[in-house]
């Protein structure tokens, strides 16, 4: 599992049938996301569908 798989902005594409990044990720962030490793991206937030009712709370 990457940290991909629990992004917000990671979801299924139904024209490609596969998940996708709905980021555009620059020439350099894509590059660095492709050699894989240590990739932390600027645009990770975590599908939380509770967040608001915690805020709530």
């Amino acid at each position: 599992m990457s940290i991909c798989d629990t992004c917000s902005n990671y979801q299924y594409d139904e024209d490609y049938e596969y998940y996708v990044c709905m980021v555009d990720l620059d020439e350099d962030d894509m590059s660095r996301f492709l050699r894989g490793g240590s990739f932390s991206c600027a645009f990770y937030q975590r599908d939380d569908e509770y967040v608001v009712v915690r805020k709530q709370m």
